[in-house]
């Protein structure tokens, strides 16, 4: 059976064969559909690409109606189970999981990058005191771009690598200084001797104590937080990455782009928007009657629901799993 769409123009009478790969048409197939020779062609209409595909990817599936997601073929759940955060991240980079002499190569160079350049530092002080952390970690994001030219050679597979690890490592350093910022704690720096979710906790709460030692609860309740989030197919903030990467531009200037639209309230910032409704809320007391006023069409309900996943969110009975661990 031809791998092959029929279509016939109504005005014309015309039939036209598109072909059907990986069960899809190319949108530029439709151009020959005219009425004149003169008109440019048929167009798609698809408003928030609800059911465009813009790349093939071996990277993540996603089926939103039986809440399935996996990387490189794994369930979530098993990764989240079974591995941590860098070694996700090598599966997602480089599609197989490595070899423990991989792993340990592939964790020492994350490792050898975390400290930042201390003029980073001073861009970082001149922000206000009650600037928001997001609004800090983009700008100083886009900024790095400046610190590293090598990264303009997008083409180099060597310069790539090499920009991948920087922003894995430095991307925690950023995110903990512009939190200390906003609580006028000192910068705090990398430990090297932890590992790299235990060294993010060691960056955000980091007091007089000679050497921070993170809860292994706490550790590895965030490294897995981390795993569930390393990717979600061509979300918001992942669309904003690659058309910014399509004009070739060096990618810490791209993530930059990319981490402005994760700040949005309907992206990354969804999760902030949840944090203040519970302050709103006060205390369990309140819940019945907050519920009652958003029945009644008075605020939303932050938190409830996902755009993709139509029966349950698969992170999210592993996110409950480790607050109750956390919460114990």
């Amino acid at each position: 059976m031809a791998e092959t769409l029929t279509v016939t123009d109504n005005r014309t009478g015309k039939t036209y064969e598109l072909p059907i790969q990986d069960g899809t048409i190319r949108a530029m197939d439709l151009r020959k559909i005219k009425v004149t020779d003169d008109e440019f062609g048929m167009m798609t209409y698809d408003p928030a690409f609800m059911n465009t595909a813009s790349c093939r990817s071996r990277i993540t599936f996603i089926d939103g109606d039986k809440g399935i997601l996996e990387y490189r073929g794994y369930p979530i759940d098993q990764l989240a189970e079974h591995s941590d955060f860098l070694e996700t991240a090598y599966l997602i980079l480089f599609g197989e999981l490595p070899s423990a002499q991989q792993l340990q190569t592939w964790s020492r160079d994350i490792t050898l990058h975390t400290m930042l350049h201390e003029n980073i530092k001073k861009f970082l002080e001149g922000f206000r005191y009650d600037a928001h952390p997001m609004g800090m970690f983009l700008s100083a994001v886009g900024a790095l771009s400046t610190f590293y030219p090598d990264a303009k050679h997008i083409f180099d597979v060597e310069s790539r690598r090499l920009q991948t690890i920087r922003l894995i490592a430095k991307v925690p350093s950023i995110a903990a200084y512009a939190f200390r910022h906003t609580i006028g704690r000192p910068y705090v720096l990398p430990d090297n001797e932890l590992g790299y979710s235990g060294n993010f906790l060691n960056m955000l709460f980091k007091m007089t104590e000679p050497r921070y030692k993170p809860h292994p609860i706490l550790e590895r309740a965030l490294d897995v937080l981390f795993i569930l989030h390393a990717d979600h197919e061509q979300n918001c903030s992942t669309s904003a990455m690659r058309n910014i990467g399509s004009s070739e531009v060096d990618p810490y200037s791209a993530l930059a782009g990319a981490s402005a639209a994760l700040y949005g309230p309907l992206h990354g910032g969804a999760n902030e928007a949840v944090l203040r409704m519970l302050n709103d809320i006060g205390s369990t007391q309140n819940v019945p009657a907050f519920i009652k006023k958003v029945k009644g069409g008075d605020g939303r309900l932050m938190g409830f629901g996902h755009r993709v996943y139509k029966s349950y969110d698969p992170r999210a009975k592993i996110i409950k799993r480790m607050a109750d661990l956390v919460f114990e």
